[in-house]
């Protein structure tokens, strides 16, 4: 109890105000309860705190090739870096509260270090278990929402803004629910990242890229990205690349609704992209070839489309949370993506590491040992690239005027559509293989790599949305017979009868999506999103040898030589 009052006091002494009315407020600690139960006694660490598995983690340094960057280019980077700070410390606010006093609180420096890596005391790879000592379970809507707002108290609250992806809910001086901008709960940060993007943008030498970043700047200060979304689409020839804003909406469990910021920093791999872009043009044909009903594809994606490969240099805020992405689909506004397309960009660097730290193990253990051979770098980066391309297919707008499939299925959602992207990127793979377009590959390898990477997925927890998309295509192609366990622990996978299996399981849950059926995506998930026990055993396995679940960066300027 001491070190617990101690923490409590450090917060009160750092003045900490986590952005919220929430009668319940994680710096009280006294409305939390420890949660050890998942933690063994060898993960204890010698201050008797909870687990924090730094084992978990390869440390790789991030670096890319900048000799050929001007030098105006070179100071550009300088000021993206500084932007991505700024969307790392709003995210931190939007994840647990503010970063530093939250840090400080922690005395021992190999937990705080842990923390650092998941932005908070919950074990991002580990289903959010608490590991710092008095934090209890995490909030479903993280500070998006305040903590005593139940379901029925925000489906009652009037208001048009409060679905916003860029509003925080909050309460007012009468108790009473309501929203804020973005731009005015971070008003600080923002205003202060629109000033650097503007002269980052005075150094751009790409007129596209310059114009992006002006946009940009404005969109942050307002609240409106689609200006500036479509610039971003309309980039071709920049070396430098940023990702910045709130984008993604993985954080926000309570109903999906509210995006969180994020950032990152590319250098472009011109080699690589120009191999790539040559499969965008025949993503129409693709649309209207997908293995389910008329009415579920019905839309058009945009055409304008582009395929590129990136080194990234810098990750920060959502994207940098525990598991680190190694592949862009981007914008998410349903608007844009079908008036104008979507930008697929392929993480090749962060991608060669998780292959080389995280699925060639992972494949030595679990994949029958004849079929090694079939996991393949190119396997790999094309399954990622192809899960990318499939985000822009299928159907934004449910049939049955149920609205936008994302506020359909609510915070089932995230789960369902990663699901899709992966399954309907590898029937994408095998469909351009078949067509001749893409038969520089053995589909067997992009199949077995593909088994080897539910593997890798399925370790980042129910409460990941790959994760969970992972756990319900495991459960999926067990029952449809797609691989058997051999009585050495090791898995085989039947290429026919996957191939069925990732067809009917396309239709399906494309059809979950078409129809918008919140009830039906909710009992799949809760009945097949989990880790049977035979599966779990082999994971075991896998723990127990110490491969990492995923990779942690040394990165910065220095890594650039900056």
């Amino acid at each position: 109890m001491m070190k617990r009052s101690l923490v409590f006091l450090s917060f009160l002494l750092m003045g900490v105000l986590i952005i919220s009315c929430h009668s319940k407020k994680q710096t009280q600690k006294g409305t939390y309860e420890k949660n050890t139960e998942s933690v063994s006694k060898d993960d204890k660490n010698d201050k008797g705190n909870t687990t924090y598995e730094m084992k978990k983690y390869a440390e790789v340094k991030l670096t890319a090739d900048i000799s050929h960057l001007s030098g105006n280019q070179r100071e550009m980077l300088g000021y993206l870096f500084q932007v991505s700070d700024l969307m790392d410390e709003i995210f931190w606010m939007q994840n647990v509260g503010e970063k530093t006093a939250f840090l400080l609180s922690i005395e021992d420096l190999d937990l705080r270090k842990y923390a650092d890596i998941n932005y908070g005391p919950w074990d991002e790879l580990n289903n959010l278990a608490p590991f710092v000592t008095g934090w209890g379970k995490k909030p479903a809507g993280a500070e998006f929402y305040p903590h005593d707002m139940t379901v029925e108290e925000f489906e009652a609250f009037d208001d048009p803004n409060k679905t916003s992806l860029y509003t925080l809910i909050r309460r007012d001086e009468q108790g009473q629910l309501k929203s804020i901008w973005y731009h005015d709960a971070y008003a600080e940060r923002t205003q202060q990242a629109a000033k650097l993007l503007k002269k980052a943008a005075a150094l751009a030498e790409d007129p596209g890229f310059k114009n992006y970043l002006e946009l940009r700047a404005e969109a942050l200060l307002t609240d409106d990205y689609f200006a500036s979304d479509m610039a971003w689409l309309d980039m071709k020839d920049n070396l430098i690349d940023l990702v910045t804003g709130p984008i993604e909406n993985y954080t926000d469990g309570l109903f999906g609704y509210k995006a969180a910021h994020e950032a990152y920093v590319l250098i472009k791999d011109v080699e690589w992209s120009n191999k790539l872009s040559h499969y965008a043009t025949f993503l129409p044909q693709l649309q209207k070839d997908m293995p389910v009903a008329q009415e579920y594809k019905n839309e058009t994606p945009g055409s304008d489309v582009d395929l590129n490969a990136y080194d990234v240099v810098y990750y920060a805020g959502d994207c940098n949370m525990a598991g680190k992405t190694i592949a862009i689909n981007l914008p998410n506004d349903e608007r844009v993506q079908l008036q104008k397309g979507t930008r697929k960009l392929q993480l090749k660097n962060a991608m060669q590491a998780k292959f080389d730290h995280i699925l060639v193990p992972i494949a030595d253990v679990l994949i029958a040992e004849e079929q090694r051979k079939h996991i393949t770098f190119d396997a790999f980066f094309s399954n990622t690239m192809f899960h990318e391309v499939a985000h822009g297919l299928g159907i934004k707008q449910t049939i049955n005027g149920k609205g936008s499939v994302r506020k359909a299925l609510k915070e089932k959602n995230s789960a369902i559509e990663e699901g899709k992207a992966d399954i309907l990127g590898l029937y994408l793979v095998t469909q351009l293989n078949e067509m001749g377009e893409f038969n520089d590959t053995d589909l067997m390898d992009n199949y077995v790599t593909f088994m080897a990477g539910i593997f890798r997925s399925v370790r980042f927890g129910a409460s990941s949305a790959h994760g969970m998309a992972n756990m319900l295509r495991f459960d999926f192609f067990l029952k449809e017979g797609a691989f058997t366990r051999k009585e050495d622990g090791t898995y085989a996978i039947n290429m026919e009868k996957m191939k069925a299996a990732s067809a009917k399981l396309t239709q399906k849950i494309l059809k979950i999506q078409g129809d918008g059926n919140y009830e039906v995506a909710k009992e799949w998930i809760e009945t097949s999103g989990v880790i049977k026990p035979q599966l779990q055993a082999d994971l075991d396995r896998v723990n127990d040898m110490g491969i990492p679940v995923d990779i942690t960066f040394k990165q910065g300027p220095k890594m650039l030589g900056l």
